[in-house]
């Protein structure tokens, strides 16, 4: 069994990596840095209640999984490499990319995994939507436009909200689109960026539209928090057809609803939601989501450590994300188009 460790017990903690680790074979829950001892001995009586730093020198711990505050992610990181630990870090990975090449380097020297916590790569619709690209229906991917929207137009997580190194809302979201992105295609050519904060009191973006130039194909990226009537998630346009998605893999809230991940029903997609694909001749066709399941990459992890096999995400696909993150910010600000 692998011994691992959880610091911070928000809603990345107690939503997706408690619960994953504790139900993936091969791993065991064995404590959790939180000042919320009550909620874990509730929910994990087995598991030890601890300090980051106590977690960290714990020589029976053997895997770190880093759930907190962004600007934490890299000290926390790299003192848990340093301490002979693995490491898991929940997006995004870093605050830069020389952070993030910092912590590569580190776990390659001492031959320890490190891997980033791109979960996205196993949500139904996006398994979908890779088995449908790949298959080649689509003919020549010409427009892949991918959405993440939400309505909450009053400012609620302070330390997301405020004015520091990883905040705003295309370092919260936007690893994930562009992980799903680099999966499909590879690092794009160049890109164009718009970001804006829209809301009354707002310090940090909360909106924004990436452009990746691949050739003549375009990705298009984009969230914000003032749509109360998402967009498609997903709308792919090829030379012979288009595949147009709506709706969130429900993975997340049933996790967030104290859902199991065993549950026979998880991560399976409601009907309605199913993707439509449109055939140049006016054809329709009913695409169901595949079965999305966010062990996988724990099970990667685990293997990783254990087998030495790949890790489930090259953090190298991390340090690429956030190179266009900051090559984004500053298109924005220049409003021109740069190369990668």
């Amino acid at each position: 069994m692998i011994r691992t460790g959880v610091i911070g017990f928000g809603l990345g903690g107690t939503a997706f990596h408690a619960p994953l680790i504790d139900a993936v074979p091969g791993l065991e829950l064995a404590a959790i840095a939180t000042s919320k001892a009550d909620a874990v001995r509730a929910a994990y009586p087995h598991a030890a209640v601890t300090t980051p730093e106590a977690l960290i020198a714990d020589p029976d711990i053997a895997l770190v999984a880093i759930s907190t505050p962004n600007d934490t992610h890299f000290p926390l990181a790299r003192a848990a490499l340093e301490a002979g630990k693995h490491v898991v870090i929940d997006k995004p990975f870093a605050t830069s990319p020389a952070e993030a090449a910092e912590l590569i380097e580190l776990a390659r020297a001492r031959g320890l995994v490190l891997c980033p916590f791109h979960n996205r790569r196993w949500d139904s619709d996006f398994l979908a939507v890779r088995a449908l690209v790949e298959s080649g229906r689509l003919g020549e991917i010409l427009l892949y436009e991918a959405h993440w929207d939400r309505f909450r137009p009053e400012l609620a997580q302070p330390w997301k909200e405020s004015i520091a190194a990883g905040s705003g809302q295309l370092p919260d979201l936007g690893p994930h689109l562009i992980d799903q992105v680099l999966v499909l295609f590879g690092a794009p050519e160049a890109l164009s960026a718009d970001l804006e904060v829209q809301r009354a009191g707002g310090e940090v973006d909360d909106y924004f539209a990436l452009t990746l130039h691949y050739g003549i194909r375009r990705v298009i990226l984009a969230s914000s928090r003032l749509v109360a009537a998402p967009r498609p998630r997903f709308g792919i346009h090829g030379r012979q057809g288009s595949f147009v998605k709506y709706g969130l893999d429900p993975q997340e809230a049933a996790l967030r609803a104290g859902g199991s991940v065993a549950d026979p029903e998880h991560g399976i997609e409601d009907p309605a939601q199913y993707g439509v694909l449109t055939l140049p001749d006016g054809t329709r066709e009913t695409i169901p989501s595949e079965r999305g399941d966010y062990r996988r990459f724990y099970a990667g992890v685990a293997a990783a450590i254990a087998e030495r096999a790949p890790p489930p995400v090259d953090p190298a696909d991390a340090l690429t994300g956030l190179r266009i993150i900051e090559l984004a910010r500053q298109s924005a600000r220049e409003g021109r188009r740069l190369a990668l």
